[in-house]
């Protein structure tokens, strides 16, 4: 039986702002993504998503991202390499403290946003959150883009890596996702989301922004929190993963 993991990136809400519909996400999806106060979230809403996860039995993992609340973690900057593993060991640090508060343990590192992407090509950046999650904790899981340099270090670093999908964004011919500045980054269409998903998991393949086919190995996928139609979206690629008889769990 085909299997994967559905990850959500989530406790992005801070202050008296709310981002998402967090408890009723983490009842659909298999790995919670919590936002480590740097492009979202703050300790209070870190501790309330850690133990709404606990409590649902999933799998915890930190969403380290730049320094940039304003931006939402989705404006790249230009910090070293240094600065990056520093960032990504204090974010996962915070994170770990909280998950023992409710007694877990964390499982995995996923980059946010910018840092994510940056780091999808950028072989010193890779290598740099890469070093943090083995100098904090080798035995995490670093979820990256599938066939990017920072599955690469991943397993360079010795670390066990998981590549991830996405249902919503649309790819380039190198496999990389289409920029969110860019028309068209975004997928609209529930079924043509859907399609991509099946296609991803059974056949190995994604179709590219100007229609070429590329591999791609599909680990986990990700199931955005932040969007208006974000739960019933999440609903409807549940369900049709199960009807297709592909398992869900996490990794």
């Amino acid at each position: 039986m085909k299997y994967i993991d559905l990850n959500g990136d989530l406790g992005e809400s801070f202050g008296a702002y709310k981002i998402g519909n967090d408890q009723e996400l983490i009842k659909l999806v298999t790995s919670v993504n919590i936002a480590c106060g740097f492009h979202a979230g703050d300790p209070h809403v870190m501790k309330q998503t850690a133990a709404f996860a606990a409590r649902e039995g999933r799998a915890i993992g930190a969403h380290p991202g730049y320094p940039d609340l304003n931006g939402f973690g989705r404006r790249k900057m230009d910090l070293s390499a240094n600065e990056v593993y520093d960032i990504v060991v204090y974010q996962i640090g915070a994170l770990a403290a909280f998950a023992k508060t409710v007694k877990v343990r964390l499982n995995h590192v996923k980059p946010h946003g910018a840092l994510y992407n940056a780091a999808a090509r950028d072989q010193k950046l890779a290598d740099a959150i890469a070093g943090a999650v083995k100098d904090v904790d080798p035995s995490l899981i670093l979820y990256g883009l599938s066939g990017s340099c920072l599955i690469e270090a991943g397993k360079a670093a010795g670390l066990r890596t998981a590549s991830e999908v996405f249902a919503d964004r649309t790819y380039q011919p190198d496999g990389t996702l289409t920029p969110r500045t860019q028309p068209g980054a975004l997928i609209e269409d529930e079924s043509d989301a859907l399609r991509q998903v099946l296609d991803m998991v059974h056949h190995g393949i994604v179709r590219t922004a100007g229609g070429r086919t590329v591999p791609i190995q599909a680990d986990t996928l990700c199931v955005h929190g932040d969007g208006a139609h974000a739960l019933a979206f999440a609903k409807k690629i549940r369900l049709a993963l199960e009807e297709d008889g592909i398992e869900i769990r996490p990794l």
